[in-house]
């Protein structure tokens, strides 16, 4: 059983995004040349998750997205976000993070929605979450013009390891003069705070590497 565990656990590791028990049995299958019966791959699986739920990891199995990965342990969360988040700026300007954080927090909603938050045009920003595969297109809306609505993807989930939307950090209350520093503010806030030439700079800079690119 125990060669068994060590090979699903380096499948798991692998893999890119949850791999599916599917996936892990076809795997197995292919490289020893024999079908391991599932419940001896639910065993081997289970034994794994238990080993990573003891105090001495900091990560753990998950089964999450029809499939298993290895995430950070939830008492760690805060010190990789902030590796996460210094990771993201210097892959994102500043334009496509203000605008990836209003669809977090308000999702579904349309671009038209966006512009009035930010106050700019939103489609480069948009556009660039969307090749980057950390929003996607949920639906349209039922006002004038159907307009797409747009939302976090599983891989915006699967990044910040995130089991749901309502796992995301709660912005402080609006209304609450008395915030302590630190906490996060509000997204209009935020925003209210940069010029809309700022923004457009910043988006200009990022048209100019994607050309030189």
């Amino acid at each position: 059983m125990e060669y068994l565990v060590q090979h699903i656990e380096s499948l798991i590791f692998t893999a890119d995004t949850p791999i599916s028990f599917e996936e892990i049995s076809n795997c197995l299958t292919e490289a020893f040349g024999l079908k391991f019966p599932n419940e001896e791959i639910e065993g081997a699986i289970e034994k794994l998750q238990q080993r990573y739920a003891q105090d001495e990891f900091a990560i753990e199995v998950v089964e999450i997205a029809g499939g298993y990965q290895f995430l950070t342990k939830g008492s760690f969360h805060q010190t990789v976000g902030v590796y996460l988040q210094q990771t993201m700026r210097r892959r994102l300007s500043g334009a496509a993070l203000e605008t990836l954080a209003i669809i977090a927090y308000k999702q579904p909603v349309s671009k038209g929605d966006l512009e009035r938050i930010r106050g700019v045009s939103c489609d480069y920003s948009v556009q660039k979450l969307l090749e980057k595969e950390l929003v996607s297109i949920v639906g349209r809306s039922e006002g004038p013009g159907r307009p797409l609505l747009y939302g976090t993807s599983q891989k915006f989930m699967d990044y910040f390891g995130l089991k749901n939307i309502d796992d995301l950090p709660k912005p402080k209350d609006f209304k609450d003069p008395g915030n302590q520093i630190g906490e996060m503010a509000p997204i209009e806030e935020e925003i209210s705070e940069i010029s809309i030439e700022e923004v457009e700079a910043i988006e200009r800079a990022e048209r100019a590497e994607d050309f030189e690119d």
